[in-house]
């Protein structure tokens, strides 16, 4: 009896032994390369960050973490393995995100939205480019013309609004054909393909490496876009306080990318391969999208839009309910450990904000309609000037004192979205004072609105040099 007494004692010690020193899985799967997600993956991997918020009080005072990171390059080979119980945590649009849950829900689980991490109201951040030496400088110009397109993707869903504000039918007035950015880059430069439409950064990228001109920005066709995270419903109810540590981990990373967006663009380059000047386009002040954890009405919207695309696209039989689908519980509970105010980010629709002084005049600039940017080689901060008069023309003085210039931005005045520059076009006003923007033909009806004139990139920079 007695020895019967002390087995069962052995077997409860045991137990709470092992529940006590239970060793939790934290399984994040990232997309790198897709560079607004950085502040829901890289930068927490790469700087330590999530260790810094996991409890270990209360139940999880003996617990140990196995903390395991996997990088994807789409979101719905994400999907498959968050489905299949391989991981936990998940970063992606708002098409593949709600792809994820279709998925969740046909086989029998369910996944939350947990937090937005990067996006634009207006739609930035996805776009179309053609070949550079392609003609074409505007989506209408592509009629009867094949474009390649990540199908399924948040891309996706912006070039199909698009086709149908043209008036046209997808599938006989266009030749749509589902094609990954690693293969369009490919088939842009053979000249295999008229256009592609794809997500972030590669309507930026593929046109800074030289082979590729952006010709129709995701903000012309005005629907929301964004990227952001995703958790297994079960583990988030069993993991709460885990969940809210990630998402703690998030608010950080992005903190510090606001603080110091050149240095970590660097990062991010190192890891992914994408140029720092294309990150900073993203991170950078003023930037193609916003970096902006709250959950907008515009971004719900976005996932709703996405599920009846999906439908449409007959990539998903089902809806969703985004009621129970959007969770911001754990983003309130993440902002409120971190001492910040969600409700004032979510009234907040402004841009990272810049705030520095005229590279030459030394004045705070104020007035950022016209603003324009020089990342010359070697420094460790982008120089800022109010107009892009003033930059062309440092940028002319940089030039013969050879030093080397890594990228040149403007602001398109219509969009307010960053550019860059060489890529840009530019139409002056009566007083010769430059605006800047993504397509000739906006810049052709301001000017002609102005009594101006059109320039592109270099044609802007030796009118700037010489009224100076």
């Amino acid at each position: 009896m007695l020895l019967r007494a002390a087995l069962a004692g052995l077997v409860l010690a045991s137990f709470t032994l092992s529940a006590s020193a239970e060793t939790i899985r934290v399984a994040i799967g990232t997309q790198d390369t897709t560079i607004n997600c950085a502040a829901g993956g890289l930068l927490i991997r790469e700087l330590g960050l999530l260790d810094k918020y996991l409890p270990h009080d209360g139940r999880y005072k003996d617990a140990t973490y196995d903390v395991q990171w996997k990088n994807f390059t789409s979101g719905a080979p994400l999907t498959n393995e968050m489905v299949a119980g391989k991981l936990d945590f998940g970063a992606m649009a708002d098409f593949p995100g709600a792809f994820n849950g279709v998925a969740f829900e046909t086989a029998g689980k369910h996944s939350l939205f947990i937090s937005v991490l990067s996006g634009s109201i207006k739609g930035s951040g996805n776009g179309i480019v053609v070949p550079s030496a392609s003609s074409v400088q505007s989506l209408a110009e592509l009629k009867g013309k094949t474009i390649s397109v990540p199908f399924a993707s948040t891309a996706h869903g912006m070039l199909l609004r698009a086709v149908a504000a043209e008036g046209w039918d997808p599938l006989k007035d266009v030749n749509i054909i589902a094609q990954p950015p690693e293969v369009a880059g490919s088939a842009l430069q053979a000249g295999k393909i008229d256009a592609h439409a794809d997500f972030v950064p590669f309507a930026e990228l593929f046109p800074s490496r030289g082979f590729a001109r952006k010709i129709f920005d995701g903000s012309q066709a005005s629907a929301p876009t964004f990227h952001g995270a995703l958790v297994d419903s079960d583990y988030a109810r069993k993991y709460p306080e885990i969940v809210v540590a990630y998402l703690r981990a998030s608010l950080e990373a992005n903190r510090l990318l606001a603080a110091e967006p050149e240095k970590y663009s660097e990062l991010i380059a190192k890891v992914t391969g994408v140029d720092a000047e294309v990150n900073y386009l993203f991170h950078g002040p003023l930037g193609v999208q916003t970096r902006d954890l709250s959950w907008k009405p515009e971004y719900r919207q976005a996932v709703g839009t996405a599920i009846d695309t999906l439908k449409l696209l007959k990539k998903a039989d089902r809806g969703l309910d985004l009621k129970t689908f959007i969770d911001d519980q754990y983003i309130r509970a993440a902002f409120k450990a971190s001492n910040l105010d969600y409700e004032a980010q979510l009234a907040d629709y402004g841009q990272t904000p810049l705030k520095v002084k005229d590279a030459v005049s030394g004045q705070p600039i104020s007035d950022f309609n016209h603003v324009a940017q020089i990342w010359v080689r070697g420094e460790p901060t982008v120089r800022s000037y109010a107009s892009a008069e003033g930059a062309f023309a440092a940028l002319n003085s940089l030039k013969q004192e050879g030093r080397s210039i890594r990228a040149v931005y403007a602001q398109a005045s219509d969009s307010g979205i960053k550019l860059l520059a060489d890529q840009a076009w530019f139409a002056s006003d009566a007083k010769g004072r430059l605006s800047a923007f993504l397509l000739k033909g906006q810049a052709q009806q301001y000017a002609t609105a102005q009594g101006g004139k059109v320039f592109d990139f270099t044609d802007a920079t030796a009118q700037a040099v010489a009224s100076r």
